[in-house]
């Protein structure tokens, strides 16, 4: 999709397509801003350059003087089974710079290096994106983190849960996940623009939100909610984040924001049965979640679990990190996929051929395996990715036209 890179000195990015401006303009300008486009392109380029790095802290350029496939590589570097993950985004990674060349037979695929990847120059780029962007620091340290922890996960020295998720890391996670973070809160618009679309015509709204972390999607979609009115026909927010100290932030912000909204916290488990954690079937017109449904164990129980909470004509709207193509590595995948829950998931050839981030096909797919009626993406996500293959968020909807007593709803 784009030209071999030649070294770490040479970013340089064309303006976007101006087709882009007209496939997004229902979206508030200063969120789908040059600044993001240029952000995004900056982090690609920069998580290509972390996995020259790691190519090198990894011992991978060694070892490809021959053909090798992912599995040979674990084996011949002592790498934990669950990194193969992590080792073939690399590797395509690799592939993209031109210094790597790969080739597959049948389902095996194997790489080959063809020259010496360059000397990362990673402190000039990480000074490229703050000036792009003050706010990109809160990516860009997330990534740099995780990139550290490569070499001890790999090996099995240290986990990546344990790392990314504890004390250390949560920091780092509280200020990737805030709004002031455009690339990540870009998610958060994409959903709430399509949620409060949902949720226009209804005469009362009760929401339910999935895994809502610190409560930055949450925020968003009360600002659009208030600004267009519907606030005043919300019976019940319910506000759902496993993690007990994400959920405290949230609940202590949004709170002090809207004291006299009939807001609602509780934990969820996305892989138990949610009528088990006090949710009554048919209760809720919306079920909302921001990047959580793709780290499901099986996605279609999670998504059935969704339905089921929906009343007759509800909707379920998800805002998640897309990849525009299959196979295609996508720089967040960087800081994501060294953790269990990112890749320890059941697969599906239709509907989740691998861990991790989909393509809107495989979400209107599951969507409509789930039981859901008018499974839709928005933006135009199969327009914009051919003028521009590094658009990665988007919503997916769906709705419930089966009661939850019916027995059609509980079909696969």
């Amino acid at each position: 999709m784009n030209a071999p890179l030649s070294d770490a000195h040479t970013f340089e990015s064309r303006p976007s397509d101006p087709r882009l401006a007209q496939w997004l303009e229902e979206y508030p300008p200063a969120v789908f801003s040059e600044r993001l486009y240029q952000s995004i392109e900056l982090m690609e380029r920069y998580s290509i350059e972390l996995a020259v790095d790691l190519s090198r802290r990894l011992n991978l350029v060694d070892q490809l003087g021959e053909w090798r496939s992912a599995d040979e590589l674990c084996h011949l570097l002592s790498f934990q089974p669950r990194f193969k993950f992590a080792l073939c985004w690399i590797l395509e990674r690799l592939v993209e710079t031109g210094c790597t060349e790969a080739r597959t037979d049948g389902k095996i695929r194997s790489y080959h290096l063809r020259h010496a990847p360059w000397q990362p120059d990673l402190k000039r780029l990480h000074a490229v994106g703050l000036n792009i962007d003050p706010a990109n620091a809160a990516t860009l340290d997330l990534l740099d983190h995780a990139a550290s922890l490569y070499p001890a996960v790999a090996s099995g020295e240290q986990s990546g849960d344990h790392n990314l998720l504890g004390p250390g890391g949560i920091p780092l996670w509280l200020n990737y996940f805030h709004n002031d973070n455009l690339t990540y809160a870009v998610n958060n618009w994409v959903g709430a623009v399509l949620a409060a679309d949902r949720l226009s015509t209804r005469r009362t709204i009760r929401i339910l939100e999935v895994g809502a972390g610190p409560g930055s999607a949450s925020e968003i979609l009360l600002h659009l909610l208030a600004e267009r009115g519907l606030l005043p026909r919300m019976e019940r927010y319910l506000i759902t984040e496993p993690n007990a100290y994400f959920r405290r932030c949230g609940q202590r912000k949004l709170a002090g924001q809207y004291p006299k909204l009939a807001l609602q916290w509780a934990a969820l488990d996305l892989d138990l049965p949610w009528n088990t954690q006090g949710i009554a079937p048919g209760e809720f017109d919306l079920v909302y979640a921001v990047n959580v449904m793709h780290i499901s164990k099986d996605l279609l129980f999670s998504l059935t679990e969704a339905r089921s909470a929906l009343a007759t004509d509800g909707w379920l709207v998800i805002g998640e990190c897309l990849r525009p193509f299959v196979n295609q590595p996508i720089y967040p995948e960087l800081m994501f996929q060294i953790l269990d829950s990112f890749t320890s998931v059941r697969t599906d050839p239709e509907i989740r051929p691998n861990p991790g981030f989909l393509t809107a096909e495989h979400w209107r797919r599951a969507f409509s395996r789930a039981g859901f009626r008018g499974a839709e993406a928005a933006p135009d996500i199969d327009r914009i990715r051919e003028v521009y293959p590094h658009f990665f968020t988007g919503a997916i909807c769906g709705q419930n036209t089966v009661t939850a007593n019916d027995p059609e709803s509980s079909r696969d």
